[in-house]
């Protein structure tokens, strides 16, 4: 496969819309469907097995997996990026799957030639997002970033200065492997890091130390 192929992976919940999207996408010579399926719980295998640069998944798809599929596939190493597409103009859901980990949106209404455009900038490293939607999603990031917590904060509730070190990066939303290239330390130590992070603030996984609304509420 040419370097500047995009590789994608399919879900969606209805056959017809698979075959539809699959025929639609393989008609393009820098597009190579390597796999396709339906929403099953381990569907997130499938997609790393396959190889895959790109998810794709419906709304069906999306709702079936609760987002969490996304989430899944954003922790990868294989660094799979996810596009959504006949998705609803619905802000709430929209801002979810950006959480999630999703850097593509395209809406229901999009013709053809639009979704082909929106998967092959996400393949790109791309973001694809709805005009009425971006200002949105500047707010968001806005607020979220007003509520990071200061080195003292941090301190307070007994992070390491490595751990510190740590905090921003996971933010911005870099790999462990990005991390310990940073730094200059290994693997298994970014994870170390993480874990204890985790167990110093009470959440649950990598999104929700990002998640710093949450954490000021939980050490307030």
């Amino acid at each position: 496969m040419a370097s500047n192929t995009a590789s994608v992976f399919l879900v969606a919940g209805n056959r017809l819309v698979r075959e539809t999207l699959a025929r639609l996408l393989s008609k393009k010579g820098d597009i190579q469907v390597c796999g396709v399926s339906a929403c099953v719980p381990n569907a997130a295998s499938y997609i790393e097995a396959s190889g895959a640069s790109v998810l794709i998944l419906d709304s069906v798809a999306a709702r079936f997996s609760e987002y969490s599929l996304i989430t899944k596939v954003s922790r990868l190493e294989k660094n799979i990026k996810t596009v959504l597409i006949d998705m609803e103009s619905d802000l709430e859901v929209f801002l979810e799957c950006v959480r999630a980990g999703a850097i593509g949106y395209i809406l229901k209404d999009a013709s053809a030639a639009e979704i082909v455009s929106g998967v092959l900038a996400v393949a790109g490293g791309q973001a694809v997002c709805p005009p009425e939607f971006c200002i949105h999603l500047f707010r968001a990031f806005t607020r979220q970033w007003t509520g990071i917590p200061s080195a003292r904060i941090r301190l307070e509730i007994g992070l390491t200065r490595r751990q510190q070190q740590l905090v921003p990066l996971i933010f911005q939303g870099l790999t462990n492997k990005e991390i310990a290239s940073l730094l200059s330390i290994s693997k298994q130590t970014v994870k170390n890091h993480l874990h204890a992070i985790m167990r110093r603030t009470g959440v649950k996984d990598r999104l929700q130390v990002a998640d710093w609304s949450g954490l000021l509420g939980a050490i307030r």
